[in-house]
């Protein structure tokens, strides 16, 4: 009776969490209807600020589900045995953060039964249409990729789908890149920059998601993550946030450089509020300087480290995106650069929004979506990285 207690609380454990996060699920589902029977009123959005809090959790997701992936890359591309027994694992995580992040973006945009239209009538000019091609494929390509790689069958077709996966995600990260880069009609976009900046910031994010998730299965079936493997993993993810805050910086930098940008700039990262204190505090140091000394430092560097760590550098990521999206969109595009524009709209003034109680929801039930994808896919099929023996590595 004693031998199988740890296995029923695990399993009692197992259920509790679930239905906590389909209750998460739920609650989104039902902010949803509330937003379709009131309208978009009951938001903070509004004419100025169209993206909110959910797009803030659906294109983190979206930029994750990618760079996730890149843990499968490296086994199957550049041939690291090390990463090829996480590459199932890294193949569910992305899969589950795009229909999570996927599910928030559709239900966010007010009218979800237009999907149809946006199906059947499809606009070449459109970023947006280009999108939706470049999701579904990621979908259908990764799920070919973990049918490689679970079917014995199918093994030899293993670097092929891996690499045509590979490809894709950086197509898919270009992708939700240039819907910025191409977007001209708001102060903080249009620079070519943000595609690139776009692909290094989803390695940091999808690693990141990558060790947590890692770390509560090892935990959850009292293993212990392999030293090597450790190390290697700990270096990767330093590595990616160092890159990721550079880009972050090099777009600041060149905004600074154009007399058209220092006063958005100025907003952004000194007088505007809630965003200097978010991306200083929240990105800057929660999201980069703290977990590079997690990672760094001497002595430091362990297991639970380098989870602390990545969840601080999700935390940096959603405090960056809430900048970047809602910053981006709450200061006034300057039409004519040193002239001063008047109209009964509310030229030149700073658009305020904050965040309501149905959106916080929505968002959090994308991340349920995720998380019960994750947890199913675990406990029904074999997705528990193996550790390879010593002289494999």
């Amino acid at each position: 009776m004693h031998s199988h207690s740890p296995f029923l609380l695990k399993n009692r454990l197992f259920y509790i969490l679930t239905s906590i996060a389909a209750l998460i699920v739920l609650a989104g589902l039902y902010s949803v209807h509330l937003m379709e029977e009131h309208g978009h009123i009951i938001t903070g959005m509004n004419n100025q600020i169209v993206w909110g809090i959910p797009h803030v959790f659906a294109i983190f997701m979206i930029v994750a589900a990618s760079g996730v992936l890149n843990v499968s890359s490296i086994g199957s591309v550049f041939n690291k045995p090390a990463y090829k027994a996480r590459a199932p694992l890294a193949g569910l995580l992305s899969i589950a953060m795009l229909a999570g992040g996927l599910t928030v973006l559709m239900l966010d945009l007010g009218r979800p039964d237009r999907i149809i239209v946006a199906a059947t009538n499809f606009n070449l000019t459109s970023v947006f249409a280009w999108n939706v091609v470049l999701y579904s494929v990621m979908f259908a390509a990764v799920v070919a990729y973990l049918w490689t790689m679970m079917e014995a069958r199918m093994q030899p077709w293993s670097k092929q789908a891996g690499f045509v996966v590979f490809i894709w995600r950086f197509a898919l990260t270009t992708g939700t890149g240039v819907i910025f880069s191409f977007l001209v009609a708001r102060q903080a976009y249009g620079s070519a920059i943000l595609p690139p900046m776009f692909i290094v910031i989803s390695f940091a994010w999808g690693l990141a998601v990558f060790h947590i998730v890692q770390s509560a299965i090892y935990q959850w079936n009292s293993k212990t993550l392999d030293e090597y493997v450790q190390k290697r993993m700990k270096n990767l993810l330093g590595l990616f946030v160092v890159a990721a805050l550079y880009f972050v910086a090099v777009y600041h930098l060149t905004n600074l450089y154009f007399a058209r940008q220092v006063e958005f700039e100025h907003f952004i990262l000194a007088g505007g509020g809630i965003y200097p204190l978010l991306f200083w505090a929240g990105y800057v140091v929660l999201g980069n300087l703290l977990p590079l000394l997690l990672i760094y430092l001497p002595g430091w560097g362990k297991s639970q480290h380098v989870a602390v760590a990545s969840a601080m550098v999700i935390l940096g990521g959603f405090a960056f995106l809430y900048v970047f999206i809602i910053g981006g969109q709450a200061f006034p595009l300057s039409i004519f650069p040193g002239f001063e524009v008047k109209s009964s709209f509310g030229d030149g003034v700073i658009g305020l929004y904050s965040p309501s109680l149905p959106e916080v929801l929505l968002g959090f039930g994308g991340v349920g979506i995720a998380f019960l994808i994750t947890a199913v896919g675990i406990r029904v099929l074999n997705f528990v990285p193996r550790e390879l023996p010593k002289k494999a590595l």
